[in-house]
């Protein structure tokens, strides 16, 4: 397939784009940062004119794509005032996924979020693990990443061919971040995380499975490692950070409080890169 990715530079979009490309995809990328060039088109997506016009081409790079990605977005909450964090994401999102339908694009992936369903859990979810079918938003990030995919449920219903995949990720790590799971022995570590990570060449692994399977309609799926990131079982975890809430009897002895039934069910999704191998490497 021909397929771009925005938010090509970020740390899930270089892990993504070079995982497509060596399966054998052609891919563009397309973001803000990078040196513009074959397989890269530096593109303010805030416009909507440059997002549809770099969607449909670009000189003789492309002449359309096949799927999208849609990986761009500022990160977190934080680093710019919240109603600038709003603005520009809810934005890009609507300006990507607008410029996708009229581009003709019938496949979307796209970067949803742990904080779509309780981030950072100052209330404690529903049931553990926490799975697809609990939705809440703490800040304007995770605001952004609930109306993404009520959005996104909505224009499948317009187009009885178009298929949008929402991955909700959670914290994306590489490299010298696993050497933050030193403490992992410290009980309140990661609580924000439910004790969840996902290795960044993981998640290219879920976009590359979702693509592949994306079927006409909406579609949500929780992409973490399987495992906690600590070395506390989780149902003592569990009982300790959320009292009272209800945990499901076939719980794993270090399964993720996040779910990753659904995903790995449904997509065959299996975690190559664990938190127990990874953080030793960079010793």
């Amino acid at each position: 397939m021909r397929i771009a990715v925005t938010g090509s530079s970020g740390k899930l979009g270089r892990a993504t784009v070079e995982r497509l490309r060596a399966e054998g995809h052609e891919v563009w990328g397309l973001d803000l940062a990078g040196t513009p060039g074959a397989g890269f088109t530096r593109v303010d997506l805030v416009d909507y004119g440059q997002t549809l016009d770099a969607l449909l081409g670009v000189n003789a790079r492309h002449d359309g794509v096949d799927a999208l990605v849609h990986l761009a977005a500022i990160p977190v909450n934080g680093l710019v005032p919240d109603v600038t964090t709003f603005h520009n994401n809810m934005t890009v999102s609507f300006n990507v996924f607008w410029a996708a339908m009229r581009a003709g694009i019938k496949r979307i992936v796209y970067a949803s979020s742990i904080n779509a369903m309780g981030y950072p859990f100052d209330e404690a979810p529903p049931r553990i693990p926490v799975d697809e079918t609990y939705t809440a938003a703490n800040n304007s990030y995770a605001l952004v990443k609930v109306l993404e995919e009520a959005l996104a449920a909505q224009l499948v219903r317009w187009d009885a061919d178009l298929s949008i995949t929402a991955l909700r990720f959670t914290h994306v790590v590489e490299g010298d971040d696993y050497k933050t799971f030193e403490r992992a022995s410290d009980l309140t570590y990661r609580r924000v995380m439910l004790g969840s990570y996902v290795d960044a060449r993981d998640g290219a692994l879920a976009i590359s499975l979702a693509l592949a399977a994306g079927e006409p309609g909406f579609e949500v799926y929780n992409v973490a490692a399987p495992d906690l990131g600590l070395t506390i079982p989780s149902r003592e975890l569990a009982e300790m950070w959320f009292p009272g809430t209800p945990i499901a009897e076939d719980l794993g002895e270090y399964e993720s409080l996040m779910s990753t039934r659904k995903i790995r069910e449904r997509l065959g999704f299996k975690a190559e890169h664990r938190w127990q191998n990874e953080h030793l490497v960079g010793r």
